[in-house]
């Protein structure tokens, strides 16, 4: 099971989740603690979700064209939207 740390506001929040697992999904329905994860839509249209990626990034897909739309340069610096990325690997997320 694919383990996150998520970092906002100087708090850390770490658990595992189900493979194949959306956070946003997951922050909808008050599972896996992130209380602070900040989204809106869920559907890449809005950005609010973007998130750095710390660690793990290597095991992601490529970005898709809604994050290439909402991020731009900002995929460059590692930045991702989390309600596109479905989780299979382990990774770390800062959201400022």
């Amino acid at each position: 099971m694919p383990r996150v740390v998520f970092h906002k506001n100087g708090q850390t929040f770490e658990d595992e989740v189900k493979e194949g697992s959306n956070l946003v999904v997951r922050a909808g329905i008050k599972q896996f603690p992130f209380p602070h994860l900040k989204y809106q839509c869920g559907m890449g249209k809005c950005a609010t979700c973007a998130c750095l990626v710390l660690a793990g990034a290597e095991r992601l897909p490529p970005p898709n064209w809604k994050e290439k739309k909402q991020l731009g340069e900002r995929l460059d610096s590692g930045w991702r939207l989390a309600c596109q990325l479905w989780l299979e690997h382990d990774i770390e997320l800062r959201q400022d």
